[in-house]
């Protein structure tokens, strides 16, 4: 399975899930190895099947270890499951069951035809090689990362507006790596007329990496003739709205699975009071202003009881620099945990 899930990772990131698959033989040697390569290509399954005929192996009475439960439904390609069926393959392994409605049931169709099926082998390991997909699917709406980049006091800018830059080189090439990383970039108005970002993922030269997040501006107002916003990069999708459900129902129809929330403080304000961040990048630098603006508007929170409570998963030094990794607490602590 780890060897699986090493084949996952060499999948592209995008609207499908990173799979990888193993065949192994009767007598456990490996006979295939596959992965999926993006949209359109034959799934894991499938793959390993090919490499298996290549080498002029039998799959009769193989087993399969594979990293996400085998799909049973007809997209762009066939489902696996059927595909497995009838490649003779007698054991099925699996590490996540999958939770796509419209994929799911492979398992239940395998076992019916007389397949062993186990499911829930480093599951734990498997959730995470699914990284973002696997909430956004299960959620029906694109994982959230809220990215903030502040001082110690937590301005993102001096009172004069000057904001560049508050973090470190080091900083911003790791921010352009999650950059990379994400399916799309969101800002607010006020940020796109402030700042005029162009929202890209750079290489540590400065050079475009190949694979651009969509650029998604959420507001009423317009964007510029003349944004760089319209330069070089991903597509520019405009939500001309102030409700972050609507942002997110627009965005998962386009396929979106990671969304990384940038700026500003307002829209930092709104995903978070809409309850819909699901984890927080904060790029912390030992600076202090004392005036200017904050990183997140006012939540609305009078009373510290009522505050946004986040848990640390990650600390991450990045030259004079701290990037902390946070995520909401499930609940608000009660009086006795204070």
């Amino acid at each position: 399975m780890r060897r699986a899930l090493a084949l996952a990772a060499r999948g592209p990131l995008g609207p499908n899930p990173r799979v990888g698959c193993v065949l192994l033989g009767a007598d456990g040697d490996v006979v295939g190895e596959g992965w999926h390569r993006g949209a359109g290509t034959p799934h894991a399954e499938v793959a390993a099947l090919a490499d298996a005929r290549a080498r002029g192996a039998a799959t009769a009475g193989a087993t399969a270890v594979v990293t996400l439960e085998p799909c049973d439904h007809t997209g762009r390609t066939g489902p696996c499951s059927v595909a497995l069926l009838e490649a003779g393959v007698a054991r099925v392994v699996v590490a996540v069951e999958d939770p796509n409605p419209v994929a799911a049931g492979g398992a239940r169709r395998l076992r019916a035809a007389g397949v062993d099926v186990v499911t829930g082998v480093l599951a734990d390991e498997g959730v995470a090689a699914l990284g973002a997909w696997l909430p956004a699917v299960r959620r029906e709406r694109p994982f959230v990362t809220l990215k903030l980049a502040t001082t110690l006091d937590g301005r993102v800018a001096a009172a004069d507006g000057t904001s560049r830059w508050i973090t470190s080189d080091v900083a911003r090439h790791h921010a352009h790596g999650l950059r990379a990383e994400v399916d799309a970039i969101a800002v607010g108005t006020g940020t796109v007329l402030t700042d005029d970002p162009s929202l890209t993922a750079r290489t540590v030269d400065g050079g475009l990496v190949e694979r651009q997040p969509l650029r998604v501006v959420v507001g009423h107002r317009d964007v510029p003739a003349g944004a760089r916003l319209h330069g070089p990069g991903g597509a520019l999708v405009h939500v001309r709205t102030h409700d972050p459900a609507e942002v997110l129902r627009v965005l998962h129809a386009r396929e979106v699975r990671h969304l990384l929330v940038e700026g500003g403080p307002t829209l930092a304000a709104a995903f978070l009071a809409a309850g819909v961040v699901d984890e927080v990048h904060a790029y912390v630098a030992p600076v202090l202003l004392g005036a200017g603006p904050a990183a997140v508007a006012d939540l609305g929170v009078r009373t510290l009881a009522d505050a946004v409570r986040l848990r640390p998963v990650e600390v991450v030094p990045l030259g004079p620099d701290v990037l902390v990794v946070a995520t909401p607490e499930p609940t608000a602590p009660t009086a006795e945990e204070h």
